[in-house]
Protein backbone atom coordinates (compact mmCIF):
# COMPACT_ATOMS: atom_id res chain seq x y z
CA UNK A 1 0.00 0.00 0.00
CA UNK A 2 1.25 3.46 -0.82
CA UNK A 3 2.18 5.81 2.01
CA UNK A 4 0.78 8.70 -0.05
CA UNK A 5 -2.43 10.36 1.07
CA UNK A 6 -4.76 12.28 -1.27
CA UNK A 7 -3.58 15.58 0.23
CA UNK A 8 0.06 14.60 -0.22
CA UNK A 9 -0.57 13.61 -3.84
CA UNK A 10 -2.36 16.90 -4.44
CA UNK A 11 0.59 18.78 -2.99
CA UNK A 12 2.95 16.91 -5.31
CA UNK A 13 0.75 17.71 -8.31
CA UNK A 14 0.56 21.37 -7.29
CA UNK A 15 4.32 21.53 -6.94
CA UNK A 16 4.83 19.94 -10.35
CA UNK A 17 2.42 22.42 -11.95
CA UNK A 18 4.09 25.41 -10.28
CA UNK A 19 7.51 24.25 -11.49
CA UNK A 20 6.34 23.91 -15.12
CA UNK A 21 5.33 27.31 -16.54
CA UNK A 22 3.30 25.79 -19.38
CA UNK A 23 1.36 23.53 -17.00
CA UNK A 24 0.78 26.51 -14.72
CA UNK A 25 -0.59 28.54 -17.64
CA UNK A 26 -2.94 25.72 -18.60
CA UNK A 27 -4.10 25.51 -14.98
CA UNK A 28 -4.74 29.27 -14.95
CA UNK A 29 -6.66 29.03 -18.23
CA UNK A 30 -8.78 26.19 -16.82
CA UNK A 31 -9.55 28.29 -13.75
CA UNK A 32 -10.64 31.25 -15.89
CA UNK A 33 -12.82 28.99 -18.07
CA UNK A 34 -14.49 27.57 -14.98
CA UNK A 35 -15.20 31.04 -13.58
CA UNK A 36 -16.51 32.54 -16.83
CA UNK A 37 -17.94 29.75 -18.99
CA UNK A 38 -15.81 31.10 -21.86
CA UNK A 39 -13.81 28.46 -23.69
CA UNK A 40 -11.72 30.77 -25.86
CA UNK A 41 -10.63 34.40 -25.97
CA UNK A 42 -9.53 36.35 -29.01
CA UNK A 43 -7.58 39.23 -27.46
CA UNK A 44 -5.63 39.61 -24.23
CA UNK A 45 -4.72 43.07 -22.94
CA UNK A 46 -2.19 43.83 -20.22
CA UNK A 47 -3.29 47.09 -18.65
CA UNK A 48 -0.37 49.28 -17.66
CA UNK A 49 -0.40 52.65 -15.92
CA UNK A 50 -2.83 55.04 -17.60
CA UNK A 51 -4.71 52.38 -19.56
CA UNK A 52 -6.82 50.77 -16.84
CA UNK A 53 -10.24 52.18 -17.77
CA UNK A 54 -10.36 50.52 -21.20
CA UNK A 55 -12.72 47.80 -20.01
CA UNK A 56 -15.53 50.30 -19.61
CA UNK A 57 -15.37 51.04 -23.34
CA UNK A 58 -15.07 47.46 -24.57
CA UNK A 59 -18.26 45.64 -23.66
CA UNK A 60 -20.02 43.58 -21.02
CA UNK A 61 -17.86 42.12 -18.22
CA UNK A 62 -18.55 38.43 -17.73
CA UNK A 63 -16.37 38.08 -14.65
CA UNK A 64 -13.91 40.09 -12.58
CA UNK A 65 -11.55 37.71 -10.81
CA UNK A 66 -9.04 38.66 -8.09
CA UNK A 67 -5.63 37.74 -9.47
CA UNK A 68 -4.65 35.79 -6.36
CA UNK A 69 -7.51 33.34 -7.04
CA UNK A 70 -6.03 32.22 -10.39
CA UNK A 71 -2.98 29.91 -10.40
CA UNK A 72 0.28 31.74 -11.04
CA UNK A 73 -1.10 35.26 -10.70
CA UNK A 74 -0.59 37.58 -7.74
CA UNK A 75 -1.76 41.06 -6.80
CA UNK A 76 0.53 43.77 -8.12
CA UNK A 77 2.43 45.80 -5.51
CA UNK A 78 2.49 48.76 -7.93
CA UNK A 79 -0.06 51.51 -7.17
CA UNK A 80 -2.51 51.95 -10.01
CA UNK A 81 -2.72 48.26 -10.93
CA UNK A 82 -6.08 46.75 -9.96
CA UNK A 83 -4.88 43.21 -9.30
CA UNK A 84 -7.71 41.62 -11.26
CA UNK A 85 -8.40 39.53 -14.35
CA UNK A 86 -11.53 40.54 -16.27
CA UNK A 87 -13.19 38.67 -19.11
CA UNK A 88 -15.33 40.87 -21.37
CA UNK A 89 -17.74 39.99 -24.15
CA UNK A 90 -17.03 42.34 -27.06
CA UNK A 91 -19.97 43.68 -29.12
CA UNK A 92 -19.19 41.31 -32.01
CA UNK A 93 -19.29 38.26 -29.72
CA UNK A 94 -15.55 37.77 -29.23
CA UNK A 95 -14.15 37.54 -25.72
CA UNK A 96 -11.24 39.55 -24.36
CA UNK A 97 -9.12 39.04 -21.25
CA UNK A 98 -7.98 42.17 -19.39
CA UNK A 99 -4.95 41.56 -17.19
CA UNK A 100 -4.57 44.23 -14.50
CA UNK A 101 -2.07 42.12 -12.54
CA UNK A 102 1.27 42.45 -14.29
CA UNK A 103 4.36 41.04 -12.57
CA UNK A 104 7.54 43.04 -13.14
CA UNK A 105 11.02 41.57 -13.27
CA UNK A 106 12.16 43.77 -10.38
CA UNK A 107 9.70 42.00 -8.06
CA UNK A 108 12.11 39.02 -8.07
CA UNK A 109 9.55 36.30 -8.78
CA UNK A 110 11.50 35.21 -11.86
CA UNK A 111 11.04 35.72 -15.57
CA UNK A 112 8.40 32.96 -15.83
CA UNK A 113 6.16 34.98 -13.51
CA UNK A 114 6.68 38.05 -15.71
CA UNK A 115 5.31 36.26 -18.79
CA UNK A 116 2.69 34.10 -17.05
CA UNK A 117 -0.11 36.33 -18.33
CA UNK A 118 1.08 35.86 -21.89
CA UNK A 119 1.29 32.09 -21.51
CA UNK A 120 -2.19 32.03 -19.97
CA UNK A 121 -3.60 34.10 -22.84
CA UNK A 122 -2.14 31.65 -25.35
CA UNK A 123 -3.57 28.72 -23.37
CA UNK A 124 -6.98 30.41 -23.66
CA UNK A 125 -6.60 30.53 -27.44
CA UNK A 126 -5.75 34.21 -27.85
CA UNK A 127 -4.33 35.32 -31.19
CA UNK A 128 -3.77 39.00 -30.33
CA UNK A 129 -1.77 40.33 -27.36
CA UNK A 130 -1.96 44.03 -26.51
CA UNK A 131 0.74 45.22 -24.11
CA UNK A 132 0.38 48.69 -22.60
CA UNK A 133 2.57 50.59 -20.18
CA UNK A 134 3.39 53.93 -18.68
CA UNK A 135 6.90 55.00 -19.66
CA UNK A 136 9.49 57.74 -19.83
CA UNK A 137 9.85 59.69 -23.05
CA UNK A 138 13.24 60.49 -24.54
CA UNK A 139 11.90 62.65 -27.35
CA UNK A 140 11.43 66.19 -25.91
CA UNK A 141 8.28 66.82 -27.94
CA UNK A 142 6.48 63.94 -26.19
CA UNK A 143 5.06 65.49 -23.06
CA UNK A 144 3.21 63.63 -20.30
CA UNK A 145 -0.03 62.20 -21.63
CA UNK A 146 1.30 61.34 -25.10
CA UNK A 147 0.38 57.84 -26.37
CA UNK A 148 3.01 56.13 -28.54
CA UNK A 149 2.74 53.01 -30.70
CA UNK A 150 5.75 50.74 -30.22
CA UNK A 151 7.58 49.85 -33.42
CA UNK A 152 10.36 47.77 -31.82
CA UNK A 153 12.16 47.22 -28.54
CA UNK A 154 15.60 46.83 -26.98
CA UNK A 155 15.81 44.26 -24.19
CA UNK A 156 18.25 45.59 -21.59
CA UNK A 157 17.19 43.25 -18.78
CA UNK A 158 19.93 40.69 -19.38
CA UNK A 159 17.44 37.83 -19.48
CA UNK A 160 14.79 36.15 -21.66
CA UNK A 161 11.72 33.99 -21.03
CA UNK A 162 12.93 31.45 -23.61
CA UNK A 163 14.78 28.33 -22.59
CA UNK A 164 17.36 26.33 -24.49
CA UNK A 165 17.99 26.58 -28.21
CA UNK A 166 14.67 28.23 -29.03
CA UNK A 167 15.29 30.68 -31.86
CA UNK A 168 12.41 33.10 -32.39
CA UNK A 169 12.33 35.65 -35.21
CA UNK A 170 11.80 39.13 -33.79
CA UNK A 171 11.93 41.07 -37.07
CA UNK A 172 8.31 42.21 -36.72
CA UNK A 173 7.96 41.85 -32.97
CA UNK A 174 5.19 44.46 -33.02
CA UNK A 175 2.63 43.57 -35.67
CA UNK A 176 2.64 45.89 -38.70
CA UNK A 177 -1.03 45.00 -39.22
CA UNK A 178 -2.06 46.05 -35.73
CA UNK A 179 0.09 49.17 -35.89
CA UNK A 180 -1.68 50.12 -39.13
CA UNK A 181 -5.04 49.71 -37.40
CA UNK A 182 -3.88 51.98 -34.57
CA UNK A 183 -2.80 54.66 -37.05
CA UNK A 184 -6.10 54.37 -38.90
CA UNK A 185 -7.97 54.92 -35.64
CA UNK A 186 -5.76 57.90 -34.71
CA UNK A 187 -3.53 59.26 -37.51
CA UNK A 188 -1.77 61.60 -35.04
CA UNK A 189 -0.10 58.71 -33.18
CA UNK A 190 3.69 58.63 -33.24
CA UNK A 191 5.80 55.46 -33.13
CA UNK A 192 8.85 54.73 -31.03
CA UNK A 193 11.35 52.07 -29.94
CA UNK A 194 10.99 50.92 -26.32
CA UNK A 195 13.97 50.04 -24.13
CA UNK A 196 13.22 47.81 -21.15
CA UNK A 197 15.43 48.21 -18.09
CA UNK A 198 15.14 45.92 -15.08
CA UNK A 199 14.28 48.58 -12.48
CA UNK A 200 12.90 49.32 -9.97
CA UNK A 201 15.10 52.42 -9.89
CA UNK A 202 14.48 54.91 -12.65
CA UNK A 203 17.14 55.14 -15.33
CA UNK A 204 20.08 57.49 -14.85
CA UNK A 205 20.64 60.31 -17.36
CA UNK A 206 23.65 58.36 -18.68
CA UNK A 207 21.52 55.26 -19.18
CA UNK A 208 18.92 57.33 -21.01
CA UNK A 209 21.64 58.76 -23.26
CA UNK A 210 22.83 55.20 -23.92
CA UNK A 211 19.31 54.08 -24.80
CA UNK A 212 18.88 57.06 -27.13
CA UNK A 213 22.21 56.27 -28.84
CA UNK A 214 20.98 52.69 -29.31
CA UNK A 215 17.83 53.94 -31.05
CA UNK A 216 15.24 54.07 -28.27
CA UNK A 217 12.72 56.85 -27.77
CA UNK A 218 10.85 55.30 -24.81
CA UNK A 219 12.19 53.71 -21.60
CA UNK A 220 10.43 51.56 -19.01
CA UNK A 221 10.44 48.40 -16.91
CA UNK A 222 8.05 46.03 -18.71
CA UNK A 223 6.77 44.84 -22.10
CA UNK A 224 9.88 43.56 -23.94
CA UNK A 225 10.03 40.21 -22.11
CA UNK A 226 6.28 39.75 -22.55
CA UNK A 227 6.62 40.51 -26.26
CA UNK A 228 9.35 37.89 -26.67
CA UNK A 229 7.13 35.25 -25.07
CA UNK A 230 4.10 36.28 -27.10
CA UNK A 231 6.00 36.02 -30.37
CA UNK A 232 7.40 32.63 -29.36
CA UNK A 233 3.81 31.46 -28.86
CA UNK A 234 2.67 32.86 -32.22
CA UNK A 235 0.60 35.79 -30.94
CA UNK A 236 0.35 39.09 -32.79
CA UNK A 237 1.55 41.89 -30.53
CA UNK A 238 0.53 45.52 -30.29
CA UNK A 239 2.56 47.67 -27.89
CA UNK A 240 1.32 51.02 -26.61
CA UNK A 241 3.18 53.35 -24.25
CA UNK A 242 1.73 56.31 -22.40
CA UNK A 243 4.43 58.88 -21.79
CA UNK A 244 4.01 59.75 -18.11
CA UNK A 245 7.22 61.74 -17.72
CA UNK A 246 10.30 62.91 -19.59
CA UNK A 247 13.09 60.37 -19.09
CA UNK A 248 15.87 61.24 -16.64
CA UNK A 249 18.12 64.05 -17.85
CA UNK A 250 15.77 65.27 -20.57
CA UNK A 251 14.52 68.23 -18.54
CA UNK A 252 16.89 68.12 -15.56
CA UNK A 253 13.93 67.75 -13.16
CA UNK A 254 14.14 64.77 -10.74
CA UNK A 255 11.58 61.98 -11.26
CA UNK A 256 8.90 61.33 -8.66
CA UNK A 257 6.63 58.28 -8.75
CA UNK A 258 3.60 60.19 -7.47
CA UNK A 259 3.90 62.60 -10.39
CA UNK A 260 4.18 59.67 -12.80
CA UNK A 261 0.97 58.20 -11.37
CA UNK A 262 -0.78 61.57 -11.57
CA UNK A 263 0.14 61.90 -15.26
CA UNK A 264 -1.24 58.43 -15.90
CA UNK A 265 -4.53 59.27 -14.19
CA UNK A 266 -4.84 62.53 -16.13
CA UNK A 267 -4.49 60.74 -19.48
CA UNK A 268 -6.42 57.59 -18.58
CA UNK A 269 -9.77 58.57 -20.12
CA UNK A 270 -8.29 59.44 -23.52
CA UNK A 271 -5.86 56.52 -23.65
CA UNK A 272 -8.42 53.96 -22.50
CA UNK A 273 -10.91 55.08 -25.14
CA UNK A 274 -8.18 54.93 -27.80
CA UNK A 275 -7.18 51.43 -26.69
CA UNK A 276 -10.77 50.22 -26.81
CA UNK A 277 -11.29 51.57 -30.33
CA UNK A 278 -8.15 49.80 -31.54
CA UNK A 279 -9.11 46.49 -29.92
CA UNK A 280 -12.63 46.59 -31.35
CA UNK A 281 -11.21 47.23 -34.84
CA UNK A 282 -8.61 44.43 -34.63
CA UNK A 283 -10.04 41.16 -35.97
Amino acid sequence: MSDSTPSAESAVDAGRTAADPELLARSAAASIRARTGIDRIHTAIVLGSGWGAAGGHLGQPLAVIPAAEVPGFRPSPVPGHAGTLTVIRLPDGRAALLIAARTHLYEDHGVDAVVHGVRTAAALGATVMVLTNGAGGIRPSWGPGTPVVLSDHINLTGTTPLRGARFVDMTDAYSPRLRAIAHRIDPTLDEGVYAQFRGPQYETPAEVRMARAMGAQVVGMSTALETIMARALGLEVLGLSLITNPAAGITGVPLRHDEVLAAGRAAEARCSELLARIVLAAR
